[in-house]
């Protein structure tokens, strides 16, 4: 497989319309990130779930994903799927944050996501992030959305269970829902992984980037 491999990755941005949307779509990319650059820059910010017990699962859990790192979270109170009337909201939430930070990596949901949710802040990232390589992960779902991604971030097979042990320690609220357990998301990994060469991997999208190829 081709690999390019950022020169710098000292600040990192994180994105999630959900409390545990970041964990489900980029956790193992997370760890790892996380574990090879002790004391990188995360900023975290999701839209919706502040002041309830959701808040203090996504705390627990992203302090867990990016042990090591310098991690700052903010987690807003917009309600779940109404993300188009508190546009105004959503988008001075992520000029704030982009004042605060100049990152070197943008994580936030992809475009094609069929949540108007997730879609709505992917569509919202570039208009405030304009200059920045954004990667878009990708959530399993009943709407049955998923696509062709074009960058893998490969997982071994420690690190993918490593990751699915964790989404199932930290949420407990979400462990009724039929699609949240062990074989949705080593199933998604694994054939991500196929994809890639590998044995599991996490899968993104990305619509711009640029080459250095002069060294």
């Amino acid at each position: 497989m081709i690999r390019l491999l950022p020169d710098h990755l000292a600040r990192v941005v994180v994105l999630g319309a959900h409390c545990d949307d970041i964990a489900i779509g980029a956790g193992a990319t997370l760890l790892t990130l996380c574990t090879a650059r002790p004391g990188v820059r995360v900023d975290a910010l999701v839209l919706s779930g502040g002041g309830t017990e959701r808040e203090n699962e996504e705390r627990a859990a992203l302090a867990s994903f990016c042990r090591g790192a310098d991690l700052e979270l903010t987690v807003l109170k917009i309600p779940d799927g109404r993300f188009p009337a508190h546009w105004d909201e959503a988008k001075s939430a992520l000029e704030d944050l982009r004042a605060r930070t100049d990152p070197d990596l943008v994580l936030a949901p992809r475009t094609g996501d069929a949540h108007q949710d997730h879609r709505g802040l992917a569509t919202l990232v570039p208009t405030v992030f304009r200059d920045h390589l954004t990667l878009g992960y990708e959530i399993v779902k009943w709407d049955g959305d998923l696509g062709s991604p074009a960058v893998y971030q490969p997982l071994s097979p420690e690190l993918a269970e490593a990751k699915v042990r964790l989404l199932q320690q930290h949420y407990p609220s979400q462990r009724h829902r039929p699609w949240y357990d062990r074989e949705a998301f080593l199933g998604l990994a694994r054939i991500r992984g196929i994809e890639c060469h590998a044995r599991y991997a996490e899968a993104f999208y990305t619509t711009k980037l640029t080459l250095g190829l002069e060294g």
